[in-house]
């Protein structure tokens, strides 16, 4: 397998996380996404949407970071990253697009190139857009967390909730978010972080970091 992604994209370490989880190999290859490297050939041909990340496994080509974590699981089932129950992963899905679906494309980089380029915000004005839309979206993963987690987000194993949790983390710290409002979420955070898994695929890790 190859993994087309960039060291600070939250979507691409979601993907390394449970790649580690599983203890799958692969070729990391790198895309740099403030040198526009995913709008430039090959990439551009391979890439549909121009986004990262990218699985090539064999002749298939995989985008979309839950449809990727959810193919592994399939294809590589153990060590689960979906509970067995429908009920259950209906509720690791809830959380995980509580997060992919409601707090990260709002303060992903080519929405932030938008605000300021096309809108015309200050950083200012672009700071206080990401630290509102993050804050508030971990509000909300916080109380459904207090509904009912584990040492993670859903049980005592890491799955897929958490893969997405904590890229959402490094985020929120990097544009210094207000996180003591979410005491439930940075338990479990920290709890992953603990985890070979989630520290040996954080971005400072990552051999495209120093590029």
């Amino acid at each position: 397998m190859e993994l087309f992604n960039y060291f600070r994209s939250s979507a691409s370490w979601r993907v390394r996380i449970a790649l580690a989880i599983k203890g799958l190999d692969y070729d990391y290859r790198a895309v740099h996404l403030v040198r526009n490297e995913q709008q430039q050939e090959p990439y551009a041909s391979a890439s549909v949407s121009g986004l990262v990340p990218l699985l090539k496994d064999g002749d298939a080509l995989l985008s979309q970071s839950l449809a990727i974590i959810e193919y592994l699981d399939e294809t590589h089932p153990e060590p689960p990253l979906l509970p067995p129950d429908a009920l259950g992963r209906a509720r690791v899905r809830a959380l995980a697009q509580d997060i992919a679906c409601e707090i990260h494309p709002l303060n992903n980089l080519r929405v932030l190139r938008y605000l300021v380029r096309d809108m015309g915000l200050d950083e200012d004005q672009k700071s206080r857009w990401m630290r509102h839309w993050i804050e508030s979206g971990l509000a909300v993963v916080e109380r459904r967390l207090q509904q009912g987690a584990g040492q993670f987000c859903h049980g005592d194993t890491p799955g897929l909730a958490d893969c997405v949790l904590v890229p959402q983390i490094f985020n929120a710290q990097r544009f210094d978010c207000k996180l003591d409002h979410v005491p439930e979420v940075m338990r479990i955070h920290a709890n992953c972080m603990a985890h070979e898994a989630f520290a040996k695929t954080e971005p400072s890790a990552c051999p495209d970091a120093q590029a």
